[in-house]
This record gives structure tokens, C-alpha cells and sequence, in this order.
């Protein structure tokens, strides 16, 4: 029961800061904060720019910021998981790449420099060539890419297959 409620708890609380990440990245969020600031400078003669009036402004920046770098680090830290997850699915299913690059951020950095450094001979290679289209031509995309549709069962004569059928060729 009580893993039930922290469950609960952890999805309203992803819940919300979706939500909060999602109202707090928009223009209306911005006017609105703008609007704040604008209000504090407007209402200084009022209050003799007193230290009050200074800390109001201060406290309010200090807390909001304090709570948005939380929001903010947990929304990267599902997007990098996401594209770290699309990554792996690409490195996984094409043909010739390297599975030792699968969940490459969970090596050490020393493993992820020795892997940059291989990357980069290979860099240093491709721009020894003179031709940009010497190492990887649109015909070799368009060939893989058609591979990937000789193995699905192809739908009968469309317009769509008879296109993409001529673009491979």
C-alpha cells in the first residue's frame, strides 16, 4: 500500500512539473513575469526604494529561480533519457554500427575519451577527402533506406510505393 501512494505521489508529482514546465516555457509566462518586474520598478518612489521594497523582489527571484532549477533539471533529464533511449534504438537496428556505442553515457570518461578520439581519426579521415559525397553519396542514404521497406511486405501499386520504389533505384 504505502509503494502504491509514493507511486501516486511520484506521478502527480511529474504530472505537475510537466505542467509547470509547460506553462513557464511560454510568452504568456514571460509578459507576466515582465509584468512583476515592471509593477516592483513602478511602485519604488512609493516606497522610497526602502529595503522592503528591495527585499520583496529579491525573495520572490531568489524562490522562483530556486524551484525552476529543479523543474527545469528533471524536464532535461527525461528528455536526455528519451534521446538516449531513440539513440540506442538506432545505433541497435543499423547495420554496420557499433553496439559498443549502446548506452555509451554510462561509460567512464576515460572510455568516452578513447571513444572521441577513435571518432576523431575517423573525422580527420573523412576531411583528407576532396569530395564531400566520397564517403556517404545520397544514393547510399536512398539505398539503405530502401532496405528498410524490401523486408515489410510491400502494399499494392500506389502512387507512394511507385515513388519510393524509383527514388531507391
Amino acid at each position: 500500500m504505502a509503494r502504491n501512494k509514493q507511486h501516486a505521489f511520484s506521478l502527480a508529482l511529474e504530472k505537475l512539473s510537466y505542467q509547470a514546465t509547460k506553462a513557464t516555457g511560454t510568452s504568456v509566462a514571460f509578459i507576466l513575469a515582465l509584468a512583476v518586474v515592471i509593477v516592483w520598478l513602478v511602485t519604488g518612489p512609493i516606497f522610497n526604494y526602502s529595503d522592503t521594497w528591495q527585499l520583496v523582489i529579491n525573495t520572490g527571484t531568489t524562490i522562483v529561480t530556486f524551484l525552476m532549477v529543479f523543474l527545469i533539471q528533471r524536464a532535461q533529464n527525461k528528455d536526455a533519457l528519451a534521446i538516449h533511449l531513440k539513440l540506442n534504438e538506432i545505433v541497435a537496428a543499423m547495420e554496420g554500427a557499433s553496439n559498443r556505442l549502446i548506452d555509451v553515457e554510462d561509460l567512464s570518461e576515460a572510455e568516452i575519451d578513447a571513444l572521441r578520439k577513435y571518432y576523431r581519426r575517423l573525422i580527420d579521415l573523412a576531411r583528407q577527402d576532396d569530395v564531400l559525397t566520397s564517403t556517404h553519396s545520397i544514393e547510399e542514404a536512398a539505398s539503405r533506406h530502401g532496405t528498410k521497406y524490401k523486408v515489410k511486405a510491400k502494399p499494392p501499386h500506389s502512387k507512394t510505393s511507385t515513388v519510393m520504389e524509383e527514388e531507391v533505384k
